[in-house]
């Protein structure tokens, strides 16, 4: 899938937002494609139990403006979802206020909503981010790792 059917905006990332932070991707592409991705074989909904979140810097992690892909990835098949461009800097904001929401349970910290003609297709409630950098390895000072989580 092109990336630049996508656009990613991140909401409720600031220090004083009382909000769970949200990363909503817009899908502008062709229905169909979405729709297939967003399935299993069986053509059933992915659910949050089933896709993980990725940030992947495409630059070094120093560099001035450093930027990356943040990906939806189907956790049966290892397959991307969606991927879209994006800034480290915003990405790395949203890891944060995930890190400081406040929530009753354990079980989510920051949601990700996928749209497509102004309507949610699918909502998914997270609660790990991971974050590799250009060369691949996990940056787990940077990612969203929920305690008693071994990677």
């Amino acid at each position: 899938m092109r990336r630049d059917y996508v656009t990613l905006a991140l909401r409720d990332t600031d220090l004083d937002c009382d909000e769970r932070p949200t990363a909503e991707l817009t899908f502008d592409g062709p229905a169909d494609v979405l729709d297939e991705r967003l399935g299993d074989a069986d053509g059933d909904a992915l659910d949050s139990e089933r896709i993980d979140v990725a940030f992947r810097f495409r630059t070094a992690t120093d560099a001035d403006d450093p930027a990356g892909v943040f990906s939806l990835t189907n956790r049966v098949t290892g397959d991307f979802v969606l991927e879209v461009n994006a800034d480290a800097e915003s990405v790395l904001d949203l890891v944060s206020a995930a890190r400081r929401a406040r929530t009753d349970d354990d079980e989510s910290r920051y949601r990700v909503v996928v749209r497509r003609d102004g309507d949610d297709i699918a909502v998914y409630e997270k609660r790990t981010l991971l974050v590799y950098d250009d060369e691949g390895s996990l940056l787990r000072q940077h990612s969203l790792i929920p305690s008693g989580v071994e990677l």
